[in-house]
């Protein structure tokens, strides 16, 4: 799988990552969360996206790591409007982590102007590694971008899939000029797009760039973007990740096999 430095930093990570919205607590409930995390590390995924929003999703984790964590990425968020609280969610995850989270985002940029200061001192103190931003609402993306140019984040998390492409207006323009890391989230749209899946035949031209499955198709399509760093395709089932993982390896697609894509999803 492909590596990419994660914006400015000195951080190179897989390109395709693990989301833990509903997934994690999905696989704790049949047992397999620690079993997930494990498939992950084998085939090559090393980023985990996590958020205190996850339920038990952050506890499970560092579970799961435990004589693990220098094998991953973490990727965790402040999501709070309380200061307090937010300094709070910080030190538990350094805790859980081992001293350290690599990602701390500001999660649907909730109180962001105050938590900002407070990662920075964070990051001063050797709690957090990079600080990004999140939200998953386009109608938020004129305040992302106005976070994004103070130039004091390192990444940013936004949907985009063949059915979520706002991102291409605003958000990875800028996110290529000042140069941060885009991680993207929803890339099977959380779901929607993969329930109804083209035939193996119309999925005959990616072969060529070692796609056999719509959901590889899927998250190839948005790493084929180039402002794009990593896609953190989420599941409960770890039998599902060499297939996700493999669509983390280039080829990477040109304008007629992104413009294939999109004409499989009905985006066109």
């Amino acid at each position: 799988m492909e590596n990419r430095s994660l914006g400015r930093g000195p951080v190179s990570v897989p390109v395709v990552g693990l989301g833990t919205w509903r997934r994690l607590e999905a696989a704790a409930a049949a047992g397999r969360h620690r079993e997930l995390i494990d498939a992950a590390i084998s085939v090559g995924i090393r980023l985990v996206d996590t958020s205190p929003m996850y339920g038990a999703a952050e506890r499970l984790l560092a579970d799961a790591l435990d004589g693990k964590r220098d094998q991953v990425v973490i990727a965790d968020k402040v999501w709070t409007p309380s200061l307090e609280e937010g300094v709070a969610q910080v030190a538990r995850a350094a805790d859980w982590y081992g001293g350290r989270v690599d990602l701390m985002q500001i999660h649907n940029l909730v109180a962001w102007r105050e938590h900002l200061p407070m990662l920075e001192a964070a990051r001063a103190r050797g709690l957090v590694g990079l600080i990004g931003a999140t939200h998953y609402s386009a109608a938020a993306f004129p305040e992302l971008a106005e976070l994004m140019a103070t130039g004091r984040i390192d990444t940013v998390q936004v949907p985009y899939n063949p059915m979520q492409r706002e991102v291409e207006r605003t958000i990875l323009p800028l996110a290529d000029e000042l140069g941060l890391g885009v991680l993207l989230m929803r890339p099977l749209g959380e779901g929607g797009l993969v329930r109804r899946q083209p035939s193996p035949e119309d999925l005959a031209p990616l072969r060529p760039f070692g796609v056999t499955t719509w959901v590889q198709a899927l998250i190839k399509w948005g790493l084929s973007d180039p402002r794009v760093h990593v896609s953190l395709a989420a599941t409960a089932r770890p039998e599902r990740l060499p297939e996700n993982a493999a669509a983390g390896s280039p080829p990477w697609f040109g304008r007629e096999e992104r413009a294939l894509v999109l004409d499989l999803a009905g985006a066109r």
